[in-house]
């Protein structure tokens, strides 16, 4: 056909920007809140359904089956209804199942179970949503600011923390904290959405003109980069899942402290993985992703140690921080990189989170299992090994040279939004 005219979306304006990218911080620092009010709960709840490290493990272990399901089809239906209407529909899932564990914790353990299994299905799926969207403003934005959305994350949980101390030390049911959470949730997240990028802007950042964009199916997933971006992703979202769910409950164990001196220790390493992603960018543009990736997995190398095997509570303290730093970057790096190249980003975002995933919510009970033979501690010592591995893999990260020239020219001009 001749002589038809097409009608070229336009490019988002400044304000557009700035407005996406402070609803996706927000969106970040939402789930942030959601999984660390849980997490900051996990003493309670051991104590309260007498679990032992296997079988808190096993709980763990529900969360991680409902989020391995869904993953696999979340970057096909993301690319389909757009960022903005899956965030919001997952954030009112997050929500709900928030309402069912407060219930199972109080009434029935199966209610409790199912709860968790509900999570795991929305938070990851409410992963890759807000991580597509994100790719979008960096893009937008043509600087590595992926780190400060994860940072948010990170803020959220130190938020959800710190209220967990609060609740702990008032003495508010664990039930009744979880429920207020999934109210802030449910009515703050789909606020925050309705100002993500126009969905035409987001299509256009994420498919260039002249780039043929790929259906998001299996395809990124027989790509051997995408796939070791994934597996570094993997290793550290295990030292991140980790450092989540056992510093309390190993410092409580191993140094006989009370609950608010566990959960302040848990508090201590979301501050210090908060930091590290906050002033991530800087650091990557100063020294690019592989050297920063071998840095923070020799950061987290020792803290795990200094955490594990150190005989005090003021080193367990330190090795949180050293063990947080380390964790910050490693999978917001992996992110960026698998969005290297807009056409096929939601696909490879797709894999990269789905076996990232695994880390966050695998690791966990893992570590529930090993510690039952041995101890916690020591349990924690398979992060150092995973951390090597990484090292030895980051290079898989870097950008490659057509994806640097094809990216640069549409974000030239927008490099000081924000």
């Amino acid at each position: 056909m001749t002589g038809a005219s097409v009608a070229v979306p336009t490019a988002p304006t400044a304000r557009e920007v700035t407005a996406g990218a402070r609803a996706t911080y927000a969106v970040f620092a939402g789930l942030g809140l959601a999984g660390s009010t849980w997490s900051s709960r996990l003493p309670q709840v051991r104590t309260q359904l007498r679990l032992d490290p296997a079988a808190l493990g096993l709980l763990l272990l529900t969360i991680a089956v409902g989020g391995v399901i869904v993953l696999p089809l979340s970057g096909p239906v993301v690319t389909r209804i757009g960022p903005r209407r899956a965030v919001t529909a997952v954030a009112l899932i997050v929500s709900a199942s928030l309402g069912v564990i407060a219930l199972g914790y109080t009434f029935s353990t199966s209610l409790l179970v199912a709860g968790l299994f509900l999570l795991g299905a929305a938070t990851g799926f409410w992963d890759v949503a807000m991580t597509v969207h994100a790719a979008s403003v960096e893009r937008q934005l043509g600087r590595p600011v992926m780190p400060r959305f994860f940072a948010a994350f990170s803020l959220g949980t130190v938020a959800g923390a710190a209220v967990g101390v609060l609740m702990i030390t008032l003495q508010v049911p664990v039930g009744i904290h979880v429920a207020a959470a999934a109210a802030v949730i449910a009515g703050a997240i789909p606020a925050a959405a309705r100002h993500f990028l126009p969905e035409h802007a987001a299509r256009r950042s994420a498919a260039p003109p002249k780039v043929k964009v790929s259906r998001p199916g299996l395809g990124a997933w027989r790509e051997p980069r995408t796939v070791v971006v994934g597996l570094v992703a993997l290793a550290f979202a295990v030292a991140e899942g980790a450092g989540s769910n056992w510093v309390s409950v190993s410092v409580i164990d191993r140094h006989h402290v009370t609950a608010t001196i566990g959960t302040l220790a848990y508090a201590s390493f979301l501050a210090a993985l908060t930091a590290g992603r906050w002033l991530g960018p800087a650091v990557l543009e100063r020294f690019g992703r592989v050297t920063v990736l071998r840095t923070a997995a020799s950061s987290a190398t020792a803290g795990v140690a200094v955490f594990a095997l150190g005989p005090s509570t003021g080193m367990a303290f330190a090795g949180t921080l050293l063990w947080g730093l380390g964790a910050a970057l490693g999978f917001p790096i992996s992110m960026s990189a698998g969005a290297d190249e807009p056409a096929r980003a939601a696909g490879r975002v797709s894999v990269i989170t789905s076996i990232g995933y695994c880390g966050f919510v695998s690791g966990p009970p893992l570590i529930g299992f090993l510690g039952n033979q041995t101890t916690i501690g020591h349990a924690l010592l398979v992060i150092a090994i995973l951390m090597a591995l990484s090292a030895v893999i980051a290079g898989a990260t870097r950008r490659s040279p057509d994806e640097r020239t094809q990216t640069g020219s549409d974000t030239q001009a927008r490099t000081t939004v924000m």
